[in-house]
């Protein structure tokens, strides 16, 4: 746990933490009818929209009468509420959205209508592209960046720790393993439950534990269903059910002709470091000797460039490379101007030999005409205080000049 003396200058209890996709949804719902916003339970997106439109009207579909009562009286429902309307979980009342449509048609020139939320992604998306399809911008709201906590405030071990999770840091006082128990026993009786109709919660308990354990890694569907004791075909459910929740995210590697075999396996990443330390039973500053430190920092510098590249205005996709004979790139980033490749190392200090396997793919690439590296960028993110040069075009960056490379 982390101890609260670190925060004894950071009142925030009552405090709104404004956050960086707030203006960006605002432009959203000036140029389309209806506005989804999806992201895991309590990464905040009642609390954004609610600030972001205040004069809108809003209801929340968590409550199981008024779900039933969106699903089965939606023409009654929606004169109840009328638009301009926030809608909380509407996954929960997936007849609602032909009437949504219907409403929206009705007056299809009127922006901002209707703003919806869900936090399991894809049995709402499946509604959405199946009613609203041209009438609605998707947006995915993760936890909190470092620069909206505040990432000179705190020792970075403590954030890594304590995760995301906007009401950990809105109210110090709360220890986050009592946050996580909580959220943990939550999401398996809510979402679990729900999404698959899992009747042995402990088996699925073990199976994110199992994950946690493998965070940062290729994905091995087989030893995972060996370790909980379940089928191939219950792991692919089981890892469907996390990425619908938004816990998880798989990443994929990037295929090019290099003239060698490539790995096609994707790594298995948690959204939220926070959470992740509670699986896997870190607490303080036992990060600073946990054998998971260096995959629990990758996991951070993913979540911040992920997060960084929502924002973006120009379309930007992550990969990773790693080929037969064990080079790897932990990232790569395509789009806009240059080609990123970055390498995440949980030391003070990066060194020339940190850039040797993103030096050694930009040859391969170079040589083979790859058109994706005719401009490129490569990166060493560590725990320097300062940027400083590597030679051969690569940087050694600290993490909180991650997000502006992503704005080049």
């Amino acid at each position: 746990m982390v101890d609260n003396s670190d925060f004894a200058d950071y009142n925030c209890k009552t405090m709104y933490i404004k956050r960086e996709m707030s203006k960006f949804i605002i432009g959203l719902a000036k140029h389309f009818p209806a506005v989804v916003l999806t992201g895991a339970r309590q990464v905040g997106k009642t609390t954004l929209l609610r600030n972001a439109f205040p004069s809108h009207n809003y209801v929340s579909l968590d409550l199981p009468s008024t779900a039933e009562s969106a699903e089965t009286e939606s023409e009654a429902f929606l004169k109840r509420y009328p638009a301009p309307l926030i809608i909380d979980e509407i996954q929960y009342a997936p007849k609602l959205f032909r009437h949504l449509k219907r409403a929206i048609d009705a007056n299809r020139h009127a922006m901002g209508q209707f703003i919806l939320t869900g936090s399991q992604k894809f049995e709402l998306m499946k509604e959405v592209s199946d009613s609203l399809a041209g009438r609605v911008a998707v947006v995915e709201l993760e936890g909190l960046s470092l620069n909206e906590v505040g990432l000179s405030k705190f020792p970075l071990e403590h954030q890594i720790v304590r995760g995301a999770f906007p009401e950990l840091w809105r109210a110090i006082d709360i220890p986050e393993t009592a946050f996580y128990s909580s959220y943990l026993a939550t999401y398996l009786e809510r979402d679990v439950r729900q999404i698959l109709g899992v009747t042995n919660l402990r088996d699925f308990e073990r199976f994110i534990r199992a994950c946690a354990a493998r965070n940062g890694q290729l994905l091995d569907k087989t030893s995972l269903g060996c370790d909980v004791g379940v089928s191939s075909k219950a792991v692919a459910s089981w890892l469907s059910v996390l990425q619908a929740s938004n816990q998880i995210v798989l990443l994929e590697p990037w295929f090019a002709n290099f003239g060698k075999r490539l790995v096609k396996t994707p790594k298995l990443y948690f959204c939220d470091t926070g959470l992740l330390c509670f699986l896997l039973g870190i607490t303080g500053n036992e990060i600073l000797r946990s054998p998971f430190t260096g995959s629990i920092w990758e996991t951070l510098v993913f979540a911040e460039m992920r997060k960084s590249i929502a924002l973006s205005m120009v379309p930007k996709s992550l990969w990773f490379y790693r080929d037969s004979q064990g080079k790897e790139v932990d990232f790569l980033c395509l789009g806009g101007n240059h080609t990123l490749l970055i390498e995440c190392k949980w030391k003070e200090s990066a060194d020339k030999s940190d850039a040797h396997w993103m030096n050694d793919v930009v040859r391969i690439a170079s040589e083979k005409n790859i058109p994706e590296f005719a401009h490129w960028k490569s990166f060493v993110v560590c725990r320097t205080s300062e940027p400083y040069s590597l030679g051969t075009g690569t940087r050694a960056i600290p993490l909180s000049e991650l997000s502006s490379i992503f704005r080049q």
